[in-house]
């Protein structure tokens, strides 16, 4: 049984092998892009097993997803094929200052999975469940399968991470606040951007932000993102800041995935909070250097030895 499972979509990627906008951009590099599944590959890298439950078109796409997390180490044995409906995809568009995404994932096959796709005695044997705020709003049904999987986790005692993961492309002028604070207040391991604290709890201190979410008993851990600015990790009982690390970005999509992976190897490991803060940190900023989402993703050694501060000198 996997270490950690994760619900979601993941799509096929296409990045431009160019500046500008996509109107004058001819050339594509295929990558794969979905929060849950960056987040099984990079726990899978740091030495840990994970699982990884979906659905993809039975198409061309589908299966290189498929092939290609499976090549990664993760599980994929709760992965279904839809022969009716298509893997979704996403067009990156990068400038000098920005990434932009494009989705093209509407009644794709992950948006159709329901509480039938969840497995009790799968999640049970996990130690951790990890979610996000993209899963339940992609259709009702992937929102039942997810409070399916929660219901589960909560029975069995495994911990559920949560990252809300906020994408309002895809809230249609809907407020789904309610809905993702709801299953923010019931996980035990809370992963959130520090824009995203302001839009689901109104604040944008760390201290305030540690506060509202520990005074849930179920909170055990908290990790607050704030980009190159560094993050905040606390328990009940320690709080720190940690600096960021130093890297040469190129592209930040996947960054807060790398964190979160890194972040949940720690707590894995039986780590002091603030360990598994600067491995986050780590992993998110080396995360940043590539232009795919997980091809910045740091093995177990290497991110040991950044730890260390040992070098790597290949001659």
């Amino acid at each position: 049984m996997p270490e950690l499972i994760t619900l979601g979509e993941t799509m096929a990627s296409f990045s431009p092998q160019s500046f500008g906008p996509l109107r004058y951009v001819s050339d594509y590099k295929m990558h794969i892009a979905g929060a849950e599944s960056n987040v099984a590959i990079g726990i899978t890298k740091l030495g840990h097993s994970a699982g990884f439950i979906t659905s993809f078109g039975n198409d061309e796409f589908g299966h290189y997803i498929l092939n290609f997390i499976r090549g990664e180490g993760v599980l994929v044995d709760k992965v279904k094929f839809d022969p009716d409906h298509p893997t979704g995809i996403m067009f990156k568009e990068i400038s000098s200052s920005e990434t932009k995404v494009y989705y093209y994932r509407e009644r794709s096959a992950a948006s159709f999975l329901s509480p039938e796709d969840i497995d009790e005695e799968y999640i049970s044997g996990a130690k951790i469940l990890h979610l996000t705020g993209i899963t339940p709003i992609l259709s009702d049904s992937c929102k039942e399968a997810l409070f399916t999987a929660m219901e589960y986790a909560e029975k069995h005692n495994v911990l559920i991470s949560f990252d809300p993961n906020i994408r309002k492309r895809l809230w249609k002028g809907k407020d789904y606040r309610p809905l993702i604070k709801s299953i923010l207040f019931q996980s035990n391991i809370i992963l959130l951007g520090l824009d995203e604290a302001n839009t689901l709890l109104e604040t944008g201190n760390a201290d305030e932000i540690f506060d509202i979410l520990f005074s849930k008993d179920n909170i055990q851990y908290v990790a607050i993102k704030n980009g190159a600015n560094g993050a905040w990790v606390a328990t009940k009982d320690k709080k720190e800041f940690i600096p960021p690390y130093p890297c040469r970005p190129v592209d930040p999509v996947g960054a807060g995935d790398a964190f979160n992976a890194a972040f949940l190897a720690g707590i894995l490991e039986g780590k002091d909070i603030v360990l598994c803060g600067k491995m986050a940190a780590i992993s998110g900023a080396l995360a940043t250097e590539t232009h795919g989402d997980i091809e910045g993703l740091p093995t177990k050694e290497k991110l040991e030895a950044l730890l260390n501060n040992q070098k790597e000198i290949d001659r």
